[in-house]
């Protein structure tokens, strides 16, 4: 018999649900299918039963449940649920950005924002230029390429260490604490554990001493806006500053590589507007937020009850696991016309695309990536002419709701290398 909160509402785990069959996501195929499946289960129900919890399948809901302040992020407990997880490794987390709620949220939120502006990511599109070109050089001549490897992976460090003040001669550090970080959110955290520990330790120290060099003569880069960021009397510690620096990495290196490396595997079977965005690069503007709806990087992301939450009619209990899904809000047809399509000419300005999220925990860096992004595809699309795929796909297994390819076999006319 079911069980009632109030008058109306049901609990979840007593609904007949439809379920997300589980599966791992290694190719384009198996995105395509499960995104399908996804699509098929959202015409019958907005909510579906997963391994651990309830996706939530149609744009308005994950909208209207992302936006809703009384479900917390779960990026610290999707960690914490891993088995393989050991007590030292437990008690080094700490409060982030990316998982805070409430005032602290708030708080931080308020203080770092400026920081994170439309201006100050534009000020860094020269640079963006800068680095893109250089990556082209070493493999525009050849006409073929393993894009993911010799472009996306690289891309994104230098303008981190750029936007932070770190030196070129620091890149190679920052690419490699990057690399280990992340991998907190793989399937082999067992035996990472070392590599990300070791990683985290060494950025700890690096990140402090940047800080009271930059304490002592502030540069034009984000570490000394986050440093003078001040709101009546309230500033950043030095371990909120360390924990800002270590949330731009997490949230600034796979999800751009990924990202690129999709929009290229998605418009290398686009010939035409492969051609436009190399003959009209403010084109991109437009071509990325389309791009990132039918194939973003961030599928879905994870929020849990800090309380009994009752939506439409149903009674989530507090700690709850739901997983809103980004991938199929994007492709939702009641809101968007012919979501299959690629179409640049969208009408549906009222209904953004989600890979950024929404609610308070929208991406903090959306002005930066799409500034990323914006840049780097004209550049490439003019010097890799007439790019084909050649070969399989390899795609990483989705983890954290991230997803890209792994490799990107590709050939184009080949161009000649800038000389600056």
């Amino acid at each position: 018999m079911a069980q009632y909160c109030g008058a109306m509402a049901t609990r979840v785990d007593l609904l007949d649900l439809p379920a997300v069959s589980p599966r791992a996501l290694r190719s384009q195929k198996d995105r395509a299918e499960q995104l399908q499946e996804l699509r098929d289960l959202a015409q019958a129900s907005w909510l579906a039963k997963g391994d651990i919890g309830y996706t939530i399948l149609k744009y308005e809901d994950v909208v209207a449940m992302l936006r809703d302040k009384r479900w917390h992020s779960a990026v610290g407990l999707i960690v914490e649920l891993n088995p393989d997880i050991t007590p030292e490794f437990r008690a080094r987390r700490r409060e982030s950005i990316l998982s805070a709620e409430g005032d602290t949220h708030v708080r931080l939120r308020r203080l770092v924002a400026p920081a994170f502006s439309p201006r100050n990511a534009d000020a860094l599109r020269p640079f963006m230029r800068e680095v893109m070109n250089d990556l082209l050089n070493n493999v525009t001549e050849s006409g073929s390429s393993d894009f993911a490897l010799d472009i996306c992976n690289p891309y994104p460090i230098p303008i981190i260490c750029e936007l932070l003040g770190a030196p070129r001669s620091d890149w190679e550090l920052f690419s490699r604490w990057a690399s280990d970080i992340l991998r907190v959110f793989d399937n082999n955290l067992k035996n990472d554990i070392p590599l990300i520990i070791a990683a985290q330790d060494e950025l700890d120290a690096y990140t402090r001493d940047l800080i009271t060099a930059r304490r002592k003569s502030p540069k034009d880069d984000l570490l000394s806006s986050l440093i003078s960021a001040e709101e009546q009397g309230d500033k950043l510690s030095n371990d909120e500053l360390v924990m800002m620096v270590e949330a731009v990495i997490i949230g600034g290196t796979d999800t751009t590589r990924n990202q690129l490396g999709l929009a290229v595997a998605l418009l290398a079977n686009h010939p035409e507007e492969w051609q436009l965005v190399a003959k009209q690069p403010e084109h991109a503007q437009r071509l990325i937020e389309e791009v990132m709806r039918i194939n973003g990087a961030v599928r879905a992301t994870g929020r849990f009850a800090s309380q009994d939450i009752e939506y439409k009619d149903i009674l989530f209990p507090q700690g709850t696991l739901i997983f809103p899904s980004l991938a199929t809000g994007n492709f939702d047809g009641d809101v968007f016309n012919d979501p299959e399509q690629l179409l640049t000419n969208r009408t549906e300005s009222h209904s953004p695309q989600l890979t950024f999220g929404s609610g308070i925990h929208y991406c903090l860096g959306a002005s930066l990536a799409r500034a990323e992004l914006q840049e780097a595809l004209p550049l490439i699309a003019a010097r890799m002419p007439h790019i084909e795929i050649s070969g399989p796909v390899r795609y990483k297994v989705a983890t954290a709701g991230i997803y890209g390819p792994d490799s990107l076999p590709v050939t184009f006319t080949p161009t000649p290398p800038l000389i600056s």
